[in-house]
């Protein structure tokens, strides 16, 4: 166990828990194979929507403020 997780450049017991998760699972233990699962890709794309969406929002906030004292 050990050799094969410095071959893998893991901790030890990153392995072994790997590997007690497919044993109890089995093929069902990784089902994203890889990849994010669609419901965690969706979350993390709206997650980085939200707050693109904020910042613009924040700078519009401040670009309204700047031309109310303009217009004074």
């Amino acid at each position: 166990m050990a050799e094969a997780a410095r071959s893998l450049d893991v901790g030890e017991t990153l392995l072994r828990s790997w590997k007690q998760a497919f044993d109890k699972e089995g093929d069902h233990a990784f089902p994203g194979h890889g990849q994010l699962p669609t419901i965690e890709a969706e979350l993390r794309q709206l997650r980085a929507d939200n707050k693109r969406l904020q910042a613009e929002r924040d700078i519009l906030k401040k670009a309204t403020a700047f031309f109310a004292r303009e217009a004074m």
